[in-house]
Formats: structure tokens, C-alpha cells, sequence
């Protein structure tokens, strides 16, 4: 597109002749900002009308992009809707159509400001919808849905912010969209189910209004209808990632069935995308322009937690060179004439035509004088140049909307890699859910165990039941063979009557045959009288019959009286057995008594067992859902000090990166060309921003392997922060002292450096990158800067340094003297008062030196901790071989050692010479006060230069410290003392006012008052002097030590 118009530059510049009137008379009193923005607004007009219009064709790509590019040329849509409310949207429904497709482009692919300025015409929107909703079939009912689709879509996005208006985000994006609150993915999740439900009922309405039977992708009514589907592909893929993730994250904190209604609504809504996918992957308009994702055989199972990880994220393609097929052939022949609408000049020739005018225009050799030629020239040129400059922007929004893809792209393959490490956390996740339910299986084997107990427990009474039946059973039994005994007895009895009477029988039968036998006898009698002599032998036989049957009764007898006895035996047994039968009776009863309280009492046990197997059951179903929930509530604290942690270190980072761009924004301030600082300043706080740089690394380490050590992390990178930040500055301000060349080379390693950490910094606010933030460019940054620094070090000042080992001993020697001549001198006065005062006055005295001799003292014991201290430091090996290299090389603060040293000593004998004045009667109890408070300061300062470099752990140190209480101790003495002496004496000065006259005493009360105000002016003058004063000393101790140069530095 650049050649054409660059060919019409080069024509137009061999017709300039003809073209220098009309510029003349088009831009004589034009402003060129004027000029660019009507030529800007002429240019989207002409886009919009061609896009926009009553033809029933598919919006043409080049067009779109054009208004696409106004809108963020204009940061803005109020061209875009200044151009579209002088179109008649309300009369015809297919200009509506295409104004509908063009909108949704722009707040898709447009400015973000193009949501809100078209929120104040959502009014008019929902009108023109209201109106087309009245037509039941065309275009009109099409339009009414895509309107409402519309206006869903700015409200979703006016509600989330967050979301862009491609709806591309990446889940922690979208998991920040939530704020981490369960209420918030609940609202988002139904308000993406009404903007996707929208998006469906317009895909639905465009395939129920075209014709399938006919192949109507190929047509160009067709393809009016289908082209915005593109835009509706891309919104419901989005719409459908974002839903299916959000009902994971809602299934994983809230009940199953809270969220079924959520579940049966993305059912229906997922048969509905499924089969519009489908159907529109079969038509050959969509085949060559986009590449639609197919969705799964079956939706994801959100009761199923590890189901997430199966699910996969639907992309849509569009091929770069079929993103707009007719536009590639269509900008060759176009740029100069569009055949679309013939009325209407193309925008380049409009803008060519109002540049340099037609080429019938006036002769250019009808000018009146060279002068004007020679100006209209100038503005030709200038005309010509805005030109070059417009096509150049020109050429820069294509390479921006290029690297815009290109942007895209990567921000996809981004995508892919964050679910790339999500499905590593996933599986990781899995892992920590394997971990977690094996100890949930051991605390069900435990549970099983104490499950065992308890029915071991109800075995145990279980058992006692049984045997408590087994018992009943054999009461039972033991019953039932007495109620057979007795039965028994019972037939015995009634065998013994029957052989009794079997007996009577007998006997009775026996009485007949001897009746039957005298009969026979007497019979025979009377026979033998007869035949005497013929039955002599049946006589004889008859009477062996009668002995044997003699026999066979006495043997009848003997059994009847067998039988007698045997009788009265049963008789007597069976007296035994009703007894004993009555005695059972008795004992039955009572069994069967016992046996119904048994039973009794199993009933209440077994109730109360069954009572005690329902509550223990539901005891263990409450336990059970109160572990649930337990283990829920703690994955959710979990999570959210996770999330806390987390950003509390990222706000740690951003503060640290705050603090390094505001030093970055410093050395470019032209009002930090006048800051300057040292060299060995600058190498201090390079090597403090090393120490710290090592700090931070492990304790990123420390945070890697457990992420509960944040606070380490959040301090080391907030002081990292203002370290790295230090050296920036203070390397630019040493920068403005050296030479062109090291100057250029340290700005440029100071640059470096802020880089490099904002690199790291920006690191470690992913949590992907986190663990492959490395600090070593920083650290060799770092190290370049120090480099740069030593080598700035002047070498004059090393060859004064050299003797600084030797002058720390010196004064530290000499202070040591000044003490020892101190307190001799003290020593000569108490005896000198001793011998020549009395009185108050010698107690005083001795009070006084008594305390200055104990300051001595202790001042002495301090000096010697703080050698001690000196030598513990220079012999731990601090970076020197030797006490001299290790003066000279740490010289700030030796010079701050031989300074202290030097104030000690100074002190002493000042302090000794205010006391044999106050000794003497001719000084100030004042004079000494102020010396105390003196060599106080003095022995502080020198306490303060010892331990700056001591190990906090050192024996020597706690010493140092002791001495130091000392001599504060030692110092409130002297003062006290002198201020009790002074009263003392004062004491003894009483005023006698009984001699005055009431004349003198008001002279005296004036003079008084004179002398009270004349001292109160001298206090306060004398106050501005001192102040004064140590102003001036401060100055002349910076100037000697160099502290100007520090604080330069820190400037």
C-alpha cells in the first residue's frame, strides 16, 4: 500500500506546477494540526461509509481495519460514532447488519476506550433493537439479537474491567479477576453464562435464516449473514475456557448442590456450541478463514476434581493469509478508484486531490513574482513532507497492528506455557492428593480399627446375650426332660396298677381253680366211693397234680407278695415323685420368672444396642462431614496464605522496582547534573549492593524450598531495592566529577545495572520464573560499577593513606598520655586542697576531683577496650593482610577514629584545667559541667567509630559497651557532684536583708531585676553563639574529614 502512494508522491512531483495554486489557496491560513485531524476525520468517514453500507456483501477487511486503527490513532470512538449517527440504521436493516459488524470488531479488536465511549449510546441501542425485535424474519429480527448481543457485551465488560475486549487472559488473570473470593467466580461465572448465551441465540438465529439445502457460504447474501460469526466463534471459545475453569474452581470450594443449576445451564449451553461448531466446520465460507475447534464427545464431569486436568482449551485459528482474502487482491486496484462506491473518491486520492489539486488546474508560470513562487514552493514541500510523515504513520500502524499479532501470538504461546505449568501444578497437585489420601486411608484404617473395638465391644455383648440364651436353652431343656420324667412316672404308675390288677386277676383265677379243685375233689369223693377201684390211679395222678399245682400256688403267693412289695415301693416312689414334682413345679416357675426378667433385659439390651449402632453411625457420618469441612476450610486458609504470601512478595518487588526506576528517572533529571559524590562512596555502596544481591539469591533459595520463609525474601528485596537504587545515583553523581570517557563508561554500567535489576525484579514477580531468576548479570554489573570506581580512586590519596596505621597509633598513644597526665594532675590538686583548704570547701573539693579521678578511670578503660576492639577487627581478616593496608583502606573510618581519639584527649585536659581553676576558686562550676558533657560526646564518638565494623558477637565489643556506661556513669557523677558543691557553697552565702531600709531593698529589688533581664539577653545571645559555633564546627570537622564529599554524594 506504501508503493502506490508513494508512486502518486513521485507523479505529483513533476505535475508540482500545476498543483501550487490550489495548495496556495487550500492551506494559506490552514493550521497544519487542523489540516491532520480533518484529513483524519475525512479518512474515517470515507472507511465507515464503505464499510457501512445498504449492499448485502460481507464487510470488507481493509475497511474494518481502518476504523480498527482510528480508534487507536484517536485513543477513542468518537469519529467512529460522530461518522455512524448520520447513518439511517433505523430504515434499512442490512446497513444495520453491517454497522452491527463493524461495532463488534471495534470492541473487540479496537481502543479499550471504545467501551465506554459507546456506553452513552447504549440508550439508542436498545431502542433500534426494541424496534427491529418487531419484524419476525430477515435481517430485522437479526438485528434485533446481534444488538442485545452487543450491549451485553459492553455491560459485561464495563462490570469486569479486567477483561479486554478479546477476552484474552491468562488464568492468573482470570483467577485476579475474582479477587479470591468464592461470591465473586459465583457472579462472574452466571454473568459469562448470560454473555455466552446471547452469543448462541445469534448463532442460532443466523443458521435458522439461511437456506443449508443450498451451498449460501458461497453466495454473498450468504456471507453478510455468516461473517460476524467469526467475531461470535472467537468470543464463545473464550467465554467457554473461562466457564468451564470457573466451574472447577466453584465445585472445589462450594457443595455439589448449590452449583446444580450451574451445571444443568452449561449442559444445554454445551450441546448448543458443540453442534454450531460443528455445523459451522462444514461450511466451505468458514473453511478458508478461520479454523474452528471441535468440542469433546462429552462435557467435563465438575464433580470430579481431577477431571481439570483433562480438559483442554479450545483455540481458534485464522490463517495470516486468509485473514482477508479480497483485500490483498482488492488494495492493487483500489488504492487509487474503489469500484464499490463510484460516487465517493478513494480516501488516498481525496487526500492526494486536496494536497496538490487536479491536473487541469492554472498554469504555474502565471505567478506574479519569483519571491512567492519561491514561498509557495516552501509550503509544497512542507505539504510534501507532512505527507511522507502521514504515510510513514501510516507504515508504522501496520508494523504496530503486526507486531500487535505478533504480540498475540506470543501472548498464546504464553498461555500454553502457563497450562503447560499448570498441568505441572496439577500434577503436582495430584501428587500432594495422593500424599493427602494416603493419610486419609490411614486415618480410615484407624477409624476401621476403633470400628473394630466397637465390635469387638458388641461381639463381646453379643456373646454375654448368647449365653445368656444358651442358658435359657438349656433351662429350657432341663424342663421339658423333668416334664418327660414325670411323664414317665407317670406311665410307670399307671404299668404298676396294671400288673396289680394283672395280680388281683390272678389271684382271683387261682381261688377259682381251688374252688374248682374241692369241687373236683368232693366230686372224686363221691366217685371213688363209686369207682374206688377203677381210679385208684387217677386218685394218685390227681393228687401229683395237686402238689404241683400246690406248688404252682405257693409259687403264686409268693409272686402276689412280691407284687404287694413291689407296689408299696412305686407307692412310696411315686409319694417321692409328686414331691419332687411339686418342687420342679416350684423351681420351673421361678426359672421361668428369671428367664422373662432375662428376656426382659436382652430386649433392653439389644434396644439400647441398636440405639447406641445408630448413634455411633451417625456420630461417625457428623465427624465425618465435619473432617470435610475442616479439610476444606484448611485448603482454603492454605490457599489464601499462598495467595497472601505471594503478594506480599510481589508488592515487595514492585516497591523494589518503583525504587530503581525513580533512580533510573533521576540521573536523566537535568536537575542531577549538580549532584556529585566520591569514589569511596561509591565503592561502599557497591559492595553493600553485592552483599545484598547475595543475600536476596538465598533467600530466594530459602523461599524456593519452603514458601513459608517470605518475610526473609521481602526484606532482602525491598533492601536490595534501595541499595541498587543508591548505587545508580550516587554512580551518576560520581559520573559528573571524572573525565568524558569514564564518565560515558559509568553512566553506561549504571544503566546497565538499573536494567538488569528491573530484569531480575521482573523475574520474580512470575511465579513460573521465580525459580529461574539468576542475579548474576546484576551481580557483574555490580562488579563492573566497583571496578569502574577503584580505578577513580585518586593515587595521591593511597600514598597519604599509607601512614594512617601509623597516626591511628600515634593518637591513640597520645590520648592515652593525656589521660594518665589527666589524672596525675588531678591527683597533685586533691593533695594541694587537702593541704591549704577547710572546711566546706576541702569537702567539696575532694568531692569533686574524687569523681574526676573516677571519669579518669573510667576513660582509661575505655581507650583500652577500644584497642582491643581495633585489634579484634583488623585480625578477623576484614579484606587487609596488615593493620596499615586495613587503615588505609577503610580511611573514612580511621579518620573518624583519629578524630575521636583526638576529641578523648582533648577533653581530659580541658576537664583538668576547669577543675584546678574550680579548685582554686577562680573558675566556673559551669565550666566543668560542660566539660563532662564534653568528653561524654567525645567517648561516644570514638565508641561509635570502634564498633561500626565489629562483629556484634565479639567479647571485646561487650567490653567497649560496658566502658562506655562507664564513663556515661562516671561523667553523671562529676556533674552531680559539682552541682552539689555549688549549692553547697552558695548555701554558705546568706542573705542578710534585717539591716535595709525599705529604700535600700527596693533599690536592690531593681537592680536585681536589671541584672535578671541583663542575663537573660546574655543567655540568649550566649545560645545564638553556641549554636553558631558548632555550625562552624561542623563545617571545619567536615572539611578536614571529608564529609562534604559524602553528602555531595548523597545528594
Amino acid at each position: 500500500m506504501l508503493q502506490p502512494a508513494m508512486d502518486r508522491v513521485k507523479s505529483s512531483m513533476q505535475q508540482v506546477p500545476n498543483a501550487i495554486p490550489k495548495v496556495i489557496r487550500r492551506t494559506g491560513g490552514a493550521n497544519s494540526l487542523e489540516l491532520e485531524r480533518e484529513n483524519f476525520e475525512r479518512g474515517q468517514a470515507v472507511s465507515i461509509n464503505k464499510a457501512i453500507n445498504t449492499q448485502e456483501v460481507a464487510v470488507k477487511e481493509k475497511h474494518a481495519r481502518t476504523c480498527i486503527l482510528g480508534t487507536h490513532h484517536e485513543k477513542g470512538a468518537h469519529t467512529f460514532w460522530a461518522a455512524v449517527n448520520r447513518l439511517p440504521l433505523s430504515s434499512n436493516a442490512v446497513l444495520c447488519w453491517k454497522f452491527c459488524h463493524v461495532f463488534h470488531k471495534l470492541l473487540r479488536d479496537g481502543h479499550p476506550n471504545v467501551i465506554k465511549d459507546s456506553m452513552r449510546n447504549k440508550a439508542d441501542l436498545a431502542d433500534m433493537s426494541r424496534m427491529w425485535g418487531h419484524l419476525s424474519e430477515g435481517y430485522g429480527k437479526l438485528c434485533s439479537i446481534y444488538l442485545k448481543l452487543l450491549i451485553t457485551k459492553m455491560e459485561f465488560h464495563i462490570k469486569n474491567p479486567r477483561f479486554p475486549g478479546n477476552l484474552q487472559m491468562s488464568n492468573r488473570q482470570l483467577d485476579e479477576a475474582g479477587e479470591n473470593d468464592v461470591n465473586n467466580f459465583f457472579q462472574l461465572t452466571v454473568e459469562m453464562f448470560d454473555y455466552l448465551e446471547c452469543e448462541l441465540n445469534l448463532f442460532l438465529g443466523v443458521f435458522n435464516s439461511l437456506d443449508m439445502s443450498r451451498s449460501v457460504s458461497v453466495t454473498a447474501a450468504g456471507q453478510c449473514r455468516l461473517a460476524p460469526l467469526i467475531q461470535v466463534i472467537l468470543d464463545c471459545s473464550h467465554l467457554y475456557d473461562y466457564t468451564v475453569k470457573l466451574l472447577f474452581k466453584l465445585h472445589s470450594c462450594l457443595p455439589a448442590d448449590t452449583l446444580q443449576g450451574h451445571r444443568d445451564r452449561f449442559q444445554e449451553q454445551f450441546k448448543k456450541l458443540k453442534s454450531l461448531f460443528y455445523r459451522s466446520s462444514n461450511l466451505q465460507y468458514f473453511k478458508r478463514l478461520i479454523q474452528i475447534p471441535q468440542l469433546p464427545e462429552n462435557p467435563p464431569n465438575f464433580l470430579r476434581a481431577s477431571a481439570l486436568s483433562e480438559h483442554i482449551s479450545p483455540v481458534v485459528v485464522i490463517p495470516a493469509e486468509s485473514s482477508s482474502p479480497e483485500s490483498e487482491h482488492v488494495v492493487e486496484t483500489e488504492d487509487l478508484v474503489d469500484t464499490d462506491v463510484p460516487s465517493l473518491p478513494a480516501p488516498s486520492e481525496v487526500k492526494f486531490d486536496d494536497l496538490f489539486g487536479t491536473s487541469a488546474a492554472i498554469d504555474p508560470f502565471n505567478f506574479n513574482s519569483q519571491n512567492g513562487m519561491r514561498k509557495d514552493k516552501d509550503r509544497l514541500i512542507e505539504q510534501l513532507t507532512r505527507e511522507i510523515q502521514a504515510l510513514k504513520e501510516e507504515l508504522e500502524s501496520f508494523r504496530l497492528e503486526s507486531g500487535r499479532l505478533c504480540q498475540a501470538l506470543r501472548g498464546r504461546v504464553n498461555e500454553l506455557e502457563a497450562e503447560l505449568a499448570e498441568q505441572s501444578h496439577l500434577r503436582l497437585q495430584a501428587a500432594g492428593e495422593s500424599e493427602f489420601l494416603k493419610a486419609e486411608l490411614d486415618d480410615l484404617r484407624r477409624a476401621r480399627e476403633d470400628t473394630e473395638k466397637e465390635q469387638r465391644s458388641l461381639t463381646e455383648i453379643e456373646r454375654k446375650a448368647q449365653a445368656n440364651e444358651q442358658r435359657y436353652t438349656k433351662l429350657k431343656e432341663k424342663y421339658t426332660e423333668l416334664v418327660q420324667s414325670h411323664a414317665e412316672l407317670l406311665r410307670k404308675n399307671a404299668e404298676v396298677t396294671r400288673q396289680m390288677t394283672v395280680a388281683r386277676a390272678a389271684q382271683d383265677e387261682v381261688e377259682a381253680v381251688r374252688r374248682e379243685m374241692q369241687e373236683k375233689v368232693k366230686s372224686a369223693h363221691e366217685a371213688a366211693d363209686r369207682q374206688e377201684r377203677e381210679q385208684v390211679k387217677q386218685l394218685q395222678e390227681l393228687q401229683r397234680e395237686l402238689v404241683s399245682t400246690q406248688t404252682e400256688l405257693d409259687y403264686l403267693k409268693t409272686t402276689m407278695a412280691s407284687s404287694q412289695q413291689s407296689s408299696e415301693v412305686l407307692g412310696t416312689q411315686l409319694v417321692a415323685l409328686e414331691s419332687e414334682k411339686a418342687e420342679l413345679v416350684q423351681t420351673l416357675s421361678k426359672v421361668e420368672a428369671e428367664l422373662a426378667v432375662q428376656g426382659e433385659e436382652l430386649q433392653r439390651v439389644q434396644s439400647s444396642l441398636a440405639t447406641e449402632r445408630e448413634s455411633g453411625v451417625k456420630t461417625a457420618e457428623a465427624l465425618q462431614n465435619q473432617l470435610n469441612e475442616k479439610e476444606s476450610r484448611e485448603q482454603a486458609l492454605e490457599s489464601q496464605l499462598v495467595a497472601a504470601r505471594w503478594s506480599s512478595l510481589q508488592g515487595a518487588v514492585e516497591e523494589a522496582e518503583r525504587i530503581i526506576q525513580d533512580s533510573l528517572a533521576q540521573i536523566d533529571d537535568p536537575a542531577h547534573i549538580s549532584c556529585t559524590s566520591s569514589a569511596d562512596y561509591l565503592v561502599s555502596r557497591c559492595q553493600a549492593s553485592l552483599d545484598s544481591v547475595e543475600r536476596l539469591q538465598s533467600a530466594r533459595e530459602a523461599f524456593l524450598a519452603d514458601n513459608t520463609a517470605v518475610l526473609e525474601l521481602v526484606r532482602v528485596v525491598t533492601q536490595c531495592g534501595h541499595l541498587v537504587g543508591d548505587t545508580i545515583v550516587q554512580g551518576s553523581a560520581t559520573s559528573h566529577m571524572v573525565p568524558v570517557e569514564q564518565a560515558d563508561a559509568l553512566s553506561e554500567s549504571v544503566k546497565t545495572c538499573g536494567s538488569e535489576a528491573l530484569a531480575l525484579l521482573g523475574q520474580m514477580k512470575q511465579r513460573d520464573a521465580l525459580a529461574a531468576a539468576d542475579g548474576s548479570k546484576l551481580r557483574a554489573s555490580l562488579e563492573a560499577i566497583l571496578t569502574t570506581a577503584e580505578k577513580l580512586h585518586p593515587r595521591g590519596l593511597e600514598l597519604q593513606q599509607g601512614e594512617l596505621g601509623d597516626l591511628v597509633e600515634q593518637e591513640m598513644a597520645a590520648t592515652s598520655a593525656a589521660v594518665e597526665s589527666a589524672a596525675a594532675r588531678i591527683e597533685e590538686m586533691l593533695n594541694k586542697s587537702r593541704a591549704v583548704d577547710t572546711g566546706i570547701k576541702m569537702e567539696v573539693n575532694e568531692r569533686i576531683l574524687a569523681s574526676c579521678t573516677e571519669l579518669m578511670q573510667a576513660i582509661k578503660e575505655l581507650i583500652l577496650s577500644s584497642k582491643d576492639l581495633q585489634r579484634d577487627i583488623v585480625e578477623s581478616g576484614r579484606g587487609a593482610a596488615s593493620m596499615k593496608e586495613f587503615y588505609a583502606k577503610n580511611s573514612r573510618w580511621t579518620e573518624g577514629l583519629i578524630s575521636a581519639s583526638k576529641a578523648v584527649g582533648w577533653g581530659a585536659t580541658v576537664m583538668v584545667d576547669a577543675a584546678d581553676m574550680v579548685v582554686q576558686g577562680k573558675g566556673k562550676f559551669e565550666e566543668l559541667m560542660v566539660c563532662s558533657h564534653e568528653i561524654a560526646a567525645s567517648t561516644a564518638q570514638l565508641v561509635a567509630a570502634s564498633k561500626v565494623k565489629a562483629d556484634k558477637d565479639s567479647a571485646n565489643l561487650h567490653r567497649l559497651q560496658q566502658a562506655s556506661r562507664g564513663v556515661t556513669q562516671a561523667t553523671a557523677t562529676v556533674v552531680a557532684s559539682t552541682k552539689s558543691g555549688k549549692s553547697q557553697i552558695e548555701d554558705t552565702e546568706t542573705m542578710d536583708f534585717s539591716s535595709m531600709t525599705l529604700t535600700q531593698i527596693k533599690r536592690q529589688e531593681m537592680d536585681a531585676q536589671v541584672l535578671v533581664l541583663e542575663l537573660e539577653t546574655r543567655l540568649q545571645k550566649e545560645r545564638e553563639r553556641l549554636g553558631e559555633l558548632r555550625k562552624k564546627h561542623y563545617e571545619l570537622a567536615g572539611v578536614a574529614e571529608g564529609w562534604g564529599e559524602e553528602e555531595e554524594g548523597t545528594g
